[in-house]
């Protein structure tokens, strides 16, 4: 996130959003910054610069606000990914390692700005608020269920032990990221996230038995490159169509 917000800020004027997305929006940093419990209707009104009439013209409750954030994650997110470079590899291993990369690339910042805001809010009121929670788990399988593609080609292609599944694969993929989160924020430290990445993505060279390969500073730089300039192109689209 810390990454996005540098590049966002690079890109120009945006249109002004709607209220619902202003709320949306202050809502997905917000909670990611302080939980659920801890921010308040009035606060969020604030940081949106809306009414608390608003806030209730576009949401029943505090509870609505919080499933539909979890949507809004998902929109927000889908958009990060589905265009990422990573995808333009030709064998369907490449492209998944290409993902952990590029999850790796983005954590930066404080821990609040590169978490996962499903994942934040699961922890907190899985028990009290069935309908939050439920909304944060569709939004944590849909990401892991666009990786289901590459993983299943890649078990097609690579010898992958039996009863390994693509679905089970993608899910195991989001069980480390979230706990490196945790992990991440117990700690303070960024670093333990991108160690359980660099874990990840041995564990998958491993067991499609690919040969672990020395890191080329020319290609890393490449693929950086590509990867912010990823961002640019999707925030310089998102803001001149007025997109936040």
């Amino acid at each position: 996130d810390a990454r996005l917000r540098a590049v966002s800020a690079r890109a120009g004027p945006a249109l002004a959003p709607s209220a619902r997305t202003k709320l949306l929006d202050a809502a997905m940093r917000i909670i990611r910054e302080q939980g659920y419990g801890a921010t308040s209707v009035d606060e969020l009104c604030a940081a949106a610069g809306v009414t608390k009439g608003a806030f209730f013209h576009h949401f029943a409750s505090k509870e609505a606000l919080g499933v539909a954030a979890a949507d809004h994650w998902s929109l927000t997110t889908v958009r990060i990914f589905e265009g990422a470079p990573y995808h333009d590899h030709a064998d369907p291993l490449d492209r998944v390692l290409g993902y952990l990369d590029f999850r790796a690339w983005l954590i930066g910042g404080t821990t609040a700005q590169f978490t996962c805001l499903a994942g934040t809010m699961a922890q907190e009121v899985f028990a009290s608020h069935p309908a939050i929670r439920n909304a944060c788990y569709t939004s944590i399988a849909g990401n892991a269920a666009t990786l289901e593609a590459d993983l299943a080609a890649a078990i097609a292609a690579y010898s992958a032990p039996e009863g390994v599944t693509a679905h089970s694969l993608a899910m195991h993929i989001q069980c480390v990221l979230q706990g490196a989160f945790v992990i991440a924020k117990a700690k303070d430290d960024a670093g333990f996230a991108v160690e359980s990445l660099v874990h990840l993505r041995r564990y998958f060279t491993l067991l499609f038995g690919r040969e672990a390969r020395e890191a080329d500073p020319e290609a890393t730089a490449i693929q950086n490159a590509a990867m912010r300039a990823h961002l640019e192109r999707l925030f310089w689209t998102d803001q001149s169509q007025g997109i936040a």
